[in-house]
């Protein structure tokens, strides 16, 4: 088939073998605890073919195969209704955005946080979002559950590992999101809005409880404006393989995460910062202890270094292919694909980053990493 193909609807809240949704970038999904898929919003077209940002939400039935729309407007540009903060309601709904994150609970409850959509006033004006929503997959209805409804909203940080009803990420797009063992929603850097407002890649590790719907801040800078006059906040790596207090990713967004078999979360690459606070593709790769909040520098290079060609980053080492090697790396790449098996394995594909000579370009490799 073609590209660019417009949206059918069909009626809202009835599955039709003709559904389905436009063609589209950058939107975000779920599965739910009956293994149902959803998916909601992105850059697309919508079902007069329009293409812009979108907040429709799909439903699709494994077994059936198909598609029913949920939530939403059927048209670009659909505007959020929030209702009243923490209280769900038929006519809730976000608006429409791309680059946002998501995550699904212990409860099969749906989660969207942030991205890049119209301003809530209806101004016409584009900009990031902080505004965190969930959807109860049985009663169908939104809950805006924290943040603003406006746009280039700044963080509220409060006290580092100190939950707070006040505390509220900034806005932002392209960031990482992890859900653990019990439940908690974390957060991690992207492209958006420090303390002060300024916006660069941010370094930031926030924790989301369902149950008291309080932030906590958990690691990371609060400012993009870090000593040496540097717009982003470089990594303190320590020892490869040794973990720390001290120890901190740089700041970065598109980059690509895993949660493993014990609940720690992994974090790879990335357009961010390097020691030093110099900006490239990463190809470093990150552990994070959930149960003693301390990050590990487990693999890949500490700077960006001086390729040949295209955005400063690293380039891969690939080894013998099929055959595991201390000195295997990927290159450093944004918007990768990422995966944890069952037996605790990591694989990473593609993105777009560096070869093994440094040339930058999209990529078509596939790796696995055992913890």
């Amino acid at each position: 088939m073609p590209g660019n193909q417009m949206g059918i609807y069909g009626t809202k809240g009835t599955p039709d073998p003709a559904n389905v949704p436009g063609g589209r970038v950058t939107s975000v999904s779920w599965i739910d605890a009956s293994g149902n898929l959803w998916l909601f919003g992105g850059a697309g077209f919508d079902s007069n073919g329009q293409d812009s940002v979108l907040n429709d939400l799909w439903e699709v039935n494994p077994s059936t195969s198909q598609w029913t729309w949920i939530s939403g407007s059927d048209t670009i540009d659909g505007k959020a209704v929030y209702g009243t903060l923490g209280v769900a309601a038929a006519g809730n709904v976000p608006g429409a955005r791309e680059r946002a994150v998501s995550w699904t609970d212990n409860n099969g409850n749906l989660w969207l946080f942030g991205g890049d959509g119209f301003d809530p006033s209806g101004s016409g004006s584009i900009g990031s979002l902080n505004d965190l929503w969930e959807f109860s997959s049985s009663s169908k209805q939104w809950t805006w559950v924290s943040g603003g409804s406006a746009l280039d909203v700044k963080g509220v940080y409060g006290t580092m590992g100190v939950p707070s009803a006040g505390n509220v990420p900034g806005a932002r797009v392209n960031a990482v999101s992890w859900a653990d063992r019990s439940g908690n929603l974390w957060l991690f850097g992207g492209l958006g809005r420090d303390s002060a407002g300024m916006e660069y890649d941010l370094n930031d590790l926030w924790d989301f409880n369902p149950s008291t719907r309080q932030w906590t801040w958990e690691s990371g800078n609060s400012t993009v404006n870090v000593p040496g006059g540097n717009l982003c906040a470089g990594g303190v790596y320590g020892t490869e393989g040794t973990a720390a207090a001290s120890n901190v990713p740089g700041g970065r967004n598109a980059a690509a995460s895993w949660i493993d078999s014990k609940g720690n979360l992994w974090l790879f690459g990335g357009l961010g910062c390097d020691v030093s606070g110099t900006a490239g593709a990463l190809n470093d790769l990150w552990e994070f202890n959930t149960a003693n909040k301390n990050w590990t520098w487990q693999s890949g290079s500490s700077s960006v270094g001086s390729p040949q060609g295209g955005t400063g980053g690293s380039s891969g080492t690939y080894g013998t292919q099929g055959t595991a090697a201390t000195a295997n790396t990927p290159g450093g790449r944004s918007g990768p694909r990422a995966w944890a098996d069952s037996s605790g394995s990591l694989w990473l594909f593609g993105g777009a980053g560096h070869d093994s000579t440094g040339a930058w370009g999209q990529l078509n490799d596939l790796w696995r990493y055992t913890p």
